[in-house]
């Protein structure tokens, strides 16, 4: 299980930070939905790239189970993302989507805070820790 990289906390951070500038009519909210979908490709990338969310070959049947239901997961936010990517450029409801989007970078947020668990029980299980 690998770490979670910088680039996927960078991603999403990025989005988060799209989805909060100021939404101006025209030209400025044309602009504004146009960036926040490129911040969702970054991190439907970030989510493919990660090799950590891929169930490993783990002996220990709660672990594996536990990869597989993070893989689950990852699978069912990446199809959130693909769903949302039109509404974000065509939905008259700016504010709607913007608040369907968040929710789904919250989501995603702790989906990494999993991984991060996942990463840190198995290396503990590796080293023979307390439990």
């Amino acid at each position: 299980m690998a770490i979670v990289s910088s680039g996927m906390n960078a991603a999403l951070r990025g989005l988060e930070l799209a989805l909060d500038a100021p939404r101006r009519e025209g030209v400025a909210l044309g602009n504004w939905r146009w960036t926040v979908r490129q911040r969702m490709a970054a991190v439907r990338d970030a989510l493919i790239g990660e090799s950590g969310n891929e169930p490993s070959g783990q002996d220990d049947g709660w672990l594996a189970a536990r990869g597989g239901s993070a893989f689950r997961e990852r699978n069912v936010l990446l199809a959130r993302l693909s769903a949302l990517g039109p509404p974000v450029l065509e939905s008259p409801d700016v504010e709607a989507i913007r608040i369907e989007v968040k929710r789904l970078a919250s989501d995603v947020g702790r989906h990494l805070q999993r991984l991060h668990d996942l990463a840190y029980d198995e290396v503990e299980m590796e080293l023979g820790g307390s439990e």
